[in-house]
């Protein structure tokens, strides 16, 4: 498996000094969280865009992902949404990334199967324009949908190969599933994996990796019995919490302890 990290634990940082930490800590890849506080969001040029990629080229890293805010099952019209994860996918393409991360975001007085509905319905469209880009749109578990049986609902209605999952490992945890109950729901669609770690479900300040209380041994065991090869990400929220441990201290010590997890797996 191959280890990435996402700007979310690094507000605001410059792409060169990311892109200097990746290197640094030896993580294989970046994901980028996609918005317009951040460097890389829609609104770059294409000049912009180029030089973003040749950047990621020159130091080594992958871009592994675009994480985006498009709620896909919000109560609205479709138009606005689908153009959303369009640009997304456009960006992605341009950065030589092969996934975008969408949000559920159900609810809004809608029934669970109005939301599965609505969002299937928007993900399949977006989909043919994803395939000719050659980009994935994931699902991430999440708020309405945290749970791998809640996401399933949605892939399922759609039945596409470029509309898959991505896991984040705290949302099913809240969500009461086990590791093996989440990986068996997502495996067929599972595009990357989010890891973390927290205190407790009441309190989510960002911890070192294996500091907390999410099953993270189970999640890579699962993925190790089961020969998978794709990417951990570790998505450390210091954005949502400012008094958090800065997250440039703790990669080393971070990358060391997926690496231990994933050898006593192996």
């Amino acid at each position: 498996m191959k280890l990435a990290f996402s700007t979310l634990g690094v507000p605001g940082l410059p792409l060169t000094d990311v892109l200097a930490l990746a290197t640094a800590h030896g993580y294989h890849g970046v994901e980028l969280r996609t918005h317009s506080e951040e460097p890389v969001h829609p609104g770059l040029t294409p000049a912009e865009r180029a030089d973003t990629a040749a950047a990621f080229k020159a130091a080594g890293v992958e871009p592994l992902g675009l994480a985006g805010y498009v709620p896909v099952a919000a109560p609205g019209e479709d138009a606005p949404v689908i153009e959303e994860i369009r640009a997304l996918l456009d960006l992605a393409r341009d950065l030589g990334a092969p996934f975008v991360r969408v949000f559920p975001g159900g609810g809004g007085g809608q029934s669970p199967e109005e939301a599965d509905a609505t969002a299937a319905r928007r993900l399949g469209t977006a989909a043919e324009y994803a395939a000719d880009l050659d980009v994935r749109i994931l699902l991430e578990t999440h708020d309405s949908h945290g749970t791998g049986a809640d996401a399933m609902r949605i892939l399922g209605l759609v039945g596409h190969r470029q509309v898959g999952a991505l896991w984040d490992v705290m949302h099913t945890w809240l969500g009461g599933e086990q590791p093996v109950e989440s990986f068996a729901a997502l495996s067929p669609h599972l595009g990357y994996v989010q890891v973390k770690d927290i205190a407790s479900a009441d309190d989510r300040t960002p911890l070192p990796l294996g500091a907390g209380v999410l099953p993270l041994t189970d999640c890579v065991e699962v993925l190790s019995r089961h020969s998978w090869d794709g990417w951990l990400c570790w998505e450390y929220e210091k954005r949502w919490y400012a008094d958090a441990a800065p997250l440039r201290g703790l990669l080393t010590p971070g990358r060391e302890h997926l690496a231990r997890l994933l050898n006593e797996a192996a």
